[in-house]
């Protein structure tokens, strides 16, 4: 049996609130401030980097990855009109093209050396202009 997809408000309620966590987080323990820009995907690719290169055990970071995947979802939200959809306790952003990205497992992806939120971004927005 397949679930019906959700979509906004309800999809979007978790992943806004763990963007949301991220931003304060990151802005009070790691003096890094995000403003849902693109160019901010470039530091929060980095803070990932810097993560794995420390070795940090993935269960220590687990709920800070999906937040910064979160993250950069909500970049592409703001950026393209793009919708969350969840089903079955997974979430993903739905560009206008209809095109579906997983933000959040690319951001397991970054931390396990395989990933960039950046070019993420970068793909799902490439040709888009709003308005």
């Amino acid at each position: 049996m397949t679930t019906q997809a959700e979509t906004r408000p309800s999809a979007a309620s978790k992943p806004v609130r763990w963007a949301a966590d991220a931003v304060a987080t990151m802005r009070e323990g790691a003096r890094l401030r995000l403003d849902y820009s693109a160019q901010s995907l470039w530091r929060v690719d980095r803070m990932i980097e810097e993560l794995r290169r420390e070795r940090t055990p993935y269960p220590a970071v687990e709920n800070t990855l999906r937040g910064l995947g979160a993250y950069a979802g909500e970049v592409i939200a703001r950026q393209t009109g793009a919708e969350w959809w969840a089903s079955g306790g997974d979430h993903w952003i739905r560009t206008p093209d209809g095109r579906l990205w997983d933000p959040i497992d690319e951001a397991r992806r970054c931390f396990a050396g395989d990933g960039s939120l950046r070019l993420l971004c970068r793909d799902a927005t490439s040709g888009w202009s709003r308005g």
